[in-house]
This record gives structure tokens, sequence and C-alpha cells, in this order.
């Protein structure tokens, strides 16, 4: 049987008074695609600070494809690629000299076509031998990218990979990640941007004040948002819900006269519209929508007492 790709068992780690991770317990099978999810805040930077041995927790441990961070820090490491949220880089280096470099780092003497298929994959091949100090931030991120895989890491986690880049270096570093994906490679997100990690990944984990509150495939947690709907109509300009329907408005009616209505189930968009010929109010146009991961991350962010 093969080894998890990640195991964390019950990892604790506190700043003075502040505790950022409580008991954290969770694995990872090879070749999953994880997502990561909470607020700022919620202990996701720490923790994985403690998966890549930046950070020692103060109980608990954490295993990488059967090596311990703590013990068997060498064959952790080799095991393991960050993609951090920071831009950290050498400002004298080249593109493609901070990856030769970065190779170093592994052991790794004869890294060129591996470097070579890496730049053209991010895009960055034409980049290869600018400074890096000349990169905007966008491409500065893919060279991020890019020292975290080059010593071909079975897991990779992605802090944030895509904050603040363009919607080119989206579409492109998630082809090369589900590529990725897809040959074996175990692959941990975080992100603010819910829609990613709801196409993206098959399991989910929700982190509130370091505490695991969620962690289900991605399914099943969509389904504890209930078989809600929402729903947007654009009515005349001026007009407003009818008292009865009232509940379920979302927000305010913007200046277009659009208005968001969440149901409780589907079978009450007979009563909406009944309720808007009633009143009189002509429909011009609407649209619906399935319950999605940033509803139910917004509901469970709220709940006071942790579900696991």
């Amino acid at each position: 049987m093969a080894v998890p790709a990640l195991v964390i068992d019950h990892v604790t780690k506190r700043f003075g008074a502040f505790t950022a991770l409580d008991d954290v317990s969770f694995s990872l099978e090879q070749g999953e695609f994880f997502a990561l999810l909470g607020p700022n805040g919620a202990g996701k930077t720490t923790l994985i600070s403690c998966m890549a041995g930046l950070t020692q927790p103060d109980g608990g441990s954490v295993t990488v494809m059967g090596h311990r961070v703590a013990t068997d820090y060498r064959a952790a490491r080799m095991a393991l690629g960050v993609v951090p949220q920071e831009l950290v880089f050498d400002p004298f280096f080249t593109v493609r000299e901070s990856l030769v470099f970065q190779s170093g780092y592994f052991g790794l003497k004869r890294n060129d076509a591996w470097i070579d298929e890496i730049l053209d994959k991010l895009g960055l091949t034409s980049k290869a031998h600018a400074n890096m100090r000349t990169l905007s931030g966008g491409m500065k991120r893919r060279v991020m990218v890019a020292q975290a895989l080059v010593h071909r890491p079975p897991v990779i986690v992605l802090d944030e990979p895509t904050a603040g880049v363009d919607v080119a270096l989206r579409q492109s570093l998630w082809a090369f990640i589900r590529e990725l994906n897809q040959a074996g490679h175990t692959i941990v997100l975080t992100t603010h941007y819910l829609e990613e990690a709801e196409t993206l990944c098959n399991r989910i984990a929700l982190l509130k004040s370091g505490r695991v509150i969620a962690l289900e495939d991605k399914t099943t947690l969509l389904q504890r948002g209930g078989k809600t709907r929402e729903v947007a109509l654009r009515l005349a300009a001026g007009a407003s819900l009818p008292p009865d329907l009232a509940a379920w408005q979302l927000g305010t009616v913007d200046s277009e006269g659009w208005l968001r209505v969440l149901l409780p189930d589907i079978a009450q968009l007979d009563t909406v519209f009944a309720a808007l010929r009633q009143a009189q109010l002509t429909v011009q146009d609407f649209s619906m929508r399935d319950t999605d991961l940033e509803q139910v991350f917004v509901q469970m962010m709220h709940q006071e007492t942790p579900s696991v």
C-alpha cells in the first residue's frame, strides 16, 4: 500500500499566549488535489511552515511521503515544493540562474532539460536571461512557482499562488498544475479565490482560529449549504421586492435594477414569480445558480462551534 503523501498528526503551534494551530490532524493520499481554506489568521501559513520545516510545532508531527519533517528532514524537503505568498528572490540573478542555483540546493547538477520545460510551461522562456529585479510582480510570481518545482517534488504546496496576478498567468499556471496532478503529484492549495478551489480540488479542509472545522470531499461539503438556490432578478428601475419576499433578499437593488434572492428550496421559485405578478412587477431578466463554495464557507465561518 502506498504511503500517504502528507500526514498532519495532532499539530499544535503557539506564539506566546496565541495558539496559531490547535490540534490539527488530517492526511492526504498520493495524487490528491487538496484545498486548505480559511480566513486571514486561521493558521494556514503557519501549518505550511510546519510542513516545510521552517517552524517547529509545539506538539504533534508532520510527515511528507513517509519522512518525518523533524527527524528525516533531508528526505522530507526533497519530497516537498512550496510556493510562498511572499515574493522572495535574489536581485543579482537572472531567472535561469535562480533556477540553476535552486537545483543546486537539492544536489541536481544536470537539470537543464527540466528547467527549460518549466520555463516554457510558465511562459518564462523569453525572460530566462532577464535579471530578477527587472521583472513585474506577476513574472516574479511565476519564478516562485518554477523554483518550487525545480526538483520535481511529489508534493507541491501552493500558498496563494495567484494573488495579484493576471488572468493569463492563472490560466497557464492551472493548466500546468493540472498536468502535474494528472502525472501523480499531490497538490495542496490555499487561496482566497474560492472558485479556484471549487473547480480544481477534490477534498477541502476549512480552518478557523487554528482548528479544522470541516474536512470533506467537495460534493459533501457543498451539500452542507442545503439545497438553496441564488436567483438574480432584474426589475424596473426603482422597483423593490414585495414584503412577503423581503426576508429572502441578499443586499440591495443595484443601479440597473438587479437584486439577489436566496431561496430555501428551488420549489420556492414559483412563489417568487407569483408574488411579483400579484404586485404587478415585471421581471426583465433573471439568472440562477446553485449553492457554491463561497456560500458554504461564509456560513461555516459564522458557526460558533467547530464541527470537526
